[in-house]
Order: C-alpha cells, then sequence, then structure tokens
C-alpha cells in the first residue's frame, strides 16, 4: 500500500504548513506538488484572523479575559461564550481543513445532532480533505450543546465544530 504512505506524508506536510502559518503569522499558504503525470497535491492552508466586532451597547466596567493570553494586543475580550465558540472549554475544533459532513452519506442519520449524548471516541461528524473521509471522534463523553457547522460547508483548521459539556 505505497498510495497510504503517500497520504500520510501528504498529511504531515499539510500540518507542516498549518504549523509553518501559524508560526510566522501568516494568514494564508498555496502550495503544488507534482508527482508525475495525473498525480500532484495542491494544498491551500489559510486561517481567519480574529476579528474584534465592538457593538454599540453599553457594556459594564471592563472585566479581565483569562482566556486571552496569547492576544495581548486586542482590546478587551467580551465575557461571553456566545462571542468567540472557540474559547469555550467544550469546544471541538477542526484538525484539518475540508469538507464537513454531518452523516456517513446523504440521507443517512447524522452522527450528532444537539442535545445528544456521545461517549469518548465516538464520530461526531466527518471532515473531508483531499478525498480523504477523516471521521472526528468525540474527545470526551458528554451531550452535544450546539453544532457550529453545516453539513456540506467548508471548515478552516482549528475552526470551532461543536460544543460538549
Amino acid at each position: 500500500m505505497g498510495n497510504k504512505t503517500s497520504h500520510d506524508s501528504d498529511v504531515s506536510f499539510i500540518a507542516a504548513l498549518a504549523e509553518l502559518l501559524r508560526d510566522n503569522d501568516l494568514t494564508e499558504l498555496q502550495v503544488k506538488r507534482d508527482y508525475g503525470e495525473n498525480d500532484s497535491l495542491n494544498v491551500r492552508v489559510s486561517r481567519q484572523t480574529q476579528t474584534v466586532v465592538q457593538a454599540s451597547v453599553p457594556a459594564p466596567a471592563p472585566v479581565a479575559a483569562p482566556s486571552a493570553p496569547s492576544a495581548p494586543t486586542a482590546p478587551a475580550a467580551p465575557a461571553s461564550d456566545a462571542a468567540d465558540p472557540a474559547s469555550h472549554p467544550g469546544a471541538v475544533t477542526s484538525p484539518m481543513v475540508g469538507t464537513v459532513y454531518m452523516a456517513a452519506e446523504p440521507g443517512a442519520a447524522p452522527f450528532s445532532t444537539v442535545g445528544a449524548t456521545v461517549k469518548e471516541g465516538d464520530t461526531i461528524l466527518i471532515i473531508e480533505a483531499m478525498k480523504t473521509m477523516n471521521h472526528i471522534p468525540a474527545p470526551r463523553a458528554g451531550t452535544i450543546k450546539r453544532i457550529l457547522v453545516e453539513d456540506g460547508g467548508p471548515v478552516e483548521f482549528g475552526a470551532p465544530l461543536v460544543i460538549i459539556e
């Protein structure tokens, strides 16, 4: 199975690109590798920069946000989980860039629904990347409180997928 080794090295290569993106504070990186005739890898890795949108609602005195040590230049972060689902302690984030599928095939029952109880290791959704279906397991047991992605929609590396409490 030489093909599997190729896919494993491609996944490692993409992970390295994502790390390069993060470490150098880049927002997008695109690479094309030609392996031979009709065999190539074209990768685009991008990430969303967190933009804080201030609402014109009077706010109480600013509260120190312990969840923002990695963003020292950001203004006071809102203390609401609804503002940034990725900061929620129960957030499950995407390990890769790809397309989200909530069920094994069109018309099948979804892997997870809001209010469903999951066990650690249960598949909560699938992310397709480079024609490979990657089952995303629940990292812990709990109840699905929110689903933050749409079936068939794109997902970025690190984007919040669901919230499990």
